[in-house]
């Protein structure tokens, strides 16, 4: 965690001295060679490239223990959102989503977009090897889906952090796409609306194929169908987005939680009614205080850095409702006084979503897609296309099941919002921490408030930390949809290695 200081001019000529060195076309997962075209070979293969989202592997000569593509996902979606704060200066690279301060040489950026790929170049390498084979029953057409859905999920995250929202401008250079083994390693970018026929086409071939699910730590129909009403939401298509929303909800698979069963619903992923897919750990993955993601949000004392806590501004949109079962992801270290005990000035409230699977502190499985979202993702359409009682009927869903049985919307919008406000009010505190934040308020056209103290603030000293005022003065108090910094940097590796790669401005 604690590193060396460099600057950014530093940073980036030692990247651009060993790009010699990088390995610059995406590493198979899987080798073709030895790839055998059974179905537990299929399988075991399959497997391998889920396992990427969660080990730790070699980049660039050296295995780190901070680079794990969930870890670097959710550090550079929600550190960049209004949900957590930082209570100090870091030289890891996550600062950079805090203080918008991006480069092309960070390293959060350069390995999630390498281990990206390479997940993408292991599921081509099975689907070449599938579709050679000819092999077309139920059990192959289950693993082959399953790919198909891999390489639609990859795509869409790299095009979330490294593009602009597609209802900004669906013709800005999206992300190089790899739908095949014979791609040159020099190409081009798509545009985002390329990017999403994409992967829009990819998770529809995945939903045709899997009807053999082998439960929720692997994709499924209903993952597929999950996939496709967010990523038609994210571009307007609200027909679909419902749609896809209505398949998921009617499967009757799913259910949500109830104010009880909702404790323990990260912490019991695997098992839990809304889990719909999940990236399932176990106690042999449990990286401890180095490597894991919750030891950047929680610490039971020793357990974790715990240096980023739920922000102001999120517990004030939560503070009306104390009764909220919400609330129990977010955790306040006691000071012995009955306060809130502070880092560098900044309260802390450590967030819980990612630990206490079997009891450990830094172990959980992430859920990529529940049923909650789905109620949410149907109520925004809903919301956007006049049917305002049956959003308020879905967002009053997940109510009804987080102790705010009292607090329903009963069909009536509050005075002085619409539904489309209340929709994303209540979206921000259900899947708060799980990596939604930013994108759903920048494809809305929205500002980001970060006016809150914390470490965001550049040039914040402890000193001029005052709690009962709002900070003012401070560079990006507010991030606007059009702030070419809502999206990151290409990574350097890839810039220098193809040039037809065009950077960010």
């Amino acid at each position: 965690m604690k590193k060396k200081i460099f600057s950014i001019i530093t940073l980036v000529l030692v990247a651009a001295s060993s790009c010699k060195n990088l390995d610059v076309t995406p590493s198979d997962a899987i080798s073709t060679g030895t790839l055998v075209t059974t179905s537990d070979g299929l399988t075991n293969a399959l497997n391998g490239a889920y396992a990427l989202f969660k080990d730790h592997i070699e980049f660039n000569g050296t295995i780190d223990q901070n680079n794990m593509y969930l870890r670097q996902f959710y550090h550079l979606s929600d550190f960049a959102s209004d949900d957590i704060v930082c209570g100090q200066v870091t030289t890891d690279p996550l600062y950079y989503s805090f203080s918008l301060d991006h480069s092309p040489a960070q390293g959060n950026t350069r390995y999630f977009w390498y281990i990206s790929y390479k997940i993408i170049t292991g599921v081509n390498t099975v689907i070449d090897a599938v579709e050679k084979s000819g092999k077309t029953d139920a059990a192959t057409n289950q693993l082959l889906g399953e790919c198909y859905f891999l390489r639609s999920f990859c795509h869409f995250n790299l095009v979330r952090l490294f593009a602009k929202p597609y209802t900004v401008d669906p013709n800005a250079p999206g992300i190089i796409l790899r739908n095949n083994l014979t791609d040159p390693s020099k190409k081009a970018r798509s545009t985002v609306q390329e990017v999403y026929d994409s992967v829009i086409a990819d998770a529809e071939k995945a939903a045709g194929l899997m009807t053999q699910p082998r439960g929720v730590q692997y994709a499924s129909q209903e993952a597929a169908w999950s996939l496709l009403a967010r990523v038609n939401l994210y571009k307007e298509d609200n027909a679909k987005a419902i749609e896809y929303a209505n398949k998921v909800i009617n499967s009757g698979k799913f259910t949500l939680a109830n104010k009880n069963e909702y404790k323990t619903l990260f912490a019991n992923a695997a098992t839990s009614s809304e889990t719909i897919w999940c990236v399932a750990f176990t106690p042999v993955d449990d990286y401890g205080k180095f490597g894991s993601i919750a030891s950047m949000i929680y610490s039971d004392g020793n357990s974790g850095w715990g240096e980023e806590y739920a922000s102001s501004s999120l517990r004030s949109a939560m503070s009306a409702h104390p009764e909220d079962v919400r609330w129990s992801y977010i955790v306040p270290l006691s000071d012995g006084a009955g306060g809130v005990q502070k880092k560098n000035g900044i309260e802390i409230y450590y967030i819980s979503k990612f630990s206490f699977q079997g009891g450990l502190p830094n172990l959980s499985s992430p859920i990529m897609f529940r049923i909650a979202e789905m109620y949410l993702i149907r109520a925004e359409a809903e919301a956007k296309t006049g049917k305002t009682a049956d959003a308020l009927d879905d967002v009053d869903m997940i109510r009804k099941n987080r102790g705010l049985e009292g607090s329903l919307y009963n069909k009536v919008v509050p005075g002085g919002k619409t539904a489309l406000d209340v929709v994303l009010d209540e979206k921000r505190i259900e899947m708060a921490f799980e990596g939604h934040r930013t994108y759903d308020v920048f494809r809305n056209k929205r500002t980001l408030n970060k006016a809150y103290w914390g470490y965001h603030l550049t040039g914040l000293k402890e000193t001029d930390i005052d709690l009962s005022k709002t900070p003012a003065g401070y560079p990006n108090l507010t991030v606007p949809y059009t702030s070419p910094r809502i999206i990151y940097y290409l990574p350097i590796d890839e810039v220098l290695s193809n040039p037809l790669a065009t950077q960010n401005p």
